[in-house]
């Protein structure tokens, strides 16, 4: 009877464990297929994807850190829009390039964009020659980003409510071929607290294609540069090759201006690039340091500065003063060292006496 026991409990205790056994395998090959790359969907992402992508969560505290760190340009009585060419192949803008595959924990700019689209967690709008729309009818699918951009992707069936899903391998994602970036920014004076500053407003990645007709550049699209600053403020990056530490992270790469781009564009009434009216590279250089110069003389005008020649009067008569100063002060001590010398008491010879010999 005991035996009969035994046995029952054992089968029990083998049938209970069975349905863990072939769940925990499903949950293997379920995270070996998400190794492949990002999981992609066309809305919200499910809680349990969080934990595999790397990037952090935006918590409470880190939401209204971004509000308080936005620049508000509605107080700005002056304000000029540039448009930069951010080349990534120049030694200042490598930062932002390398690696250019995620190794030890690390990813370029690009990959890091490239995973918070797929993952639903930011809006990308589409890419329009002459100006820039962030407006809802504007944001860029899913889909047709990838078609546009020519990178292979796995699309897996609807669940449910769900829609379908996209999965890219890690060796489609085209980071190594994104060489440089436009980046819009605004320069801009706030009068009621006496600040020049200037905004990062958005980025766009530009994509280089190699095909039959040689290599061609893609913009791929433009992303607001606040809905990407709390993702990027905890990405640390090393910005130097002597100093290997990873002191700064890409937010302190920006608002630092530490990355280097040619002004290409300038907001104008006609919405016209330089190169619409700079058709030589000469003219276009010289346009260019006129627009740099331009910032720079405007904000030295904010400031009230003190007239140079004045200024050049006031040290050389301080400087007279003081030498008239000095030398009283030398004809006074003369005159207490005369007047505390003692007088030497001249000595009076008699005259020489004869002898007269008698």
């Amino acid at each position: 009877m005991k035996r009969i026991y035994y046995i029952a409990t054992l089968a029990l205790a083998l049938a209970s464990a069975l349905p863990v056994v072939a769940q925990e395998e499903q949950q293997g090959t379920e995270q070996q297929q998400r190794r492949r790359g990002p999981e992609m969907t066309r809305g919200g992402r499910a809680e349990e994807k969080a934990d595999d992508s790397g990037l952090p969560e935006l918590t409470v505290r880190a939401r209204e850190l971004n509000e308080r760190m936005t620049q508000v340009l509605g107080n700005a009585r002056w304000m000029r829009v540039i448009y930069r060419e951010v080349d990534l192949t120049k030694e200042e803008n490598a930062p932002l390039y390398y690696p250019t595959q995620p190794m030890n924990g690390q990813m370029n700019l690009f990959s890091t964009l490239f995973q918070l689209v797929c993952e639903g967690r930011i809006n990308v709008y589409e890419y329009m020659d002459g100006y820039e729309d962030f407006s809802d009818n504007r944001i860029l699918d899913l889909k047709v980003m990838l078609d546009r951009s020519r990178i292979y992707y796995e699309e897996t069936p609807a669940e449910g409510d769900e829609p379908a899903g996209y999965v890219v391998n890690e060796s489609d994602i085209p980071s190594a071929d994104v060489k440089a970036y436009y980046v819009k920014e605004a320069w801009y004076f706030d009068q009621n607290n006496s600040v020049f500053d200037v905004k990062l407003l958005a980025i766009c990645p530009i994509l280089t294609i190699a095909d039959e007709m040689g290599e061609n550049t893609m913009p791929m699209f433009w992303v607001p540069y606040e809905s990407i600053r709390p993702y990027i403020m905890n990405s640390y990056i090393m910005t130097s090759n002597v100093n290997n530490a990873m002191t700064f992270t890409y937010d302190d790469y920006f608002r630092r201006r530490m990355f280097k781009g040619d002004i290409f564009k300038t907001q104008n009434l006609m919405n016209l690039p330089l190169q619409a009216y700079c058709p030589t590279p000469d003219s276009l250089q010289r346009e260019q340091a006129r627009i740099e110069k331009q910032l720079i003389s405007f904000e030295e005008s904010l400031y009230l500065k003190p007239d140079t020649t004045q200024q050049v009067a006031d040290t050389k008569s301080s400087k007279k003063s003081r030498s008239d100063k000095s030398e009283e002060v030398k004809e006074e001590k003369v005159k207490e060292t005369k007047a505390s010398k003692p007088k030497k008491v001249k000595v009076q010879r008699s005259a020489p006496t004869r002898r007269v010999r008698r």
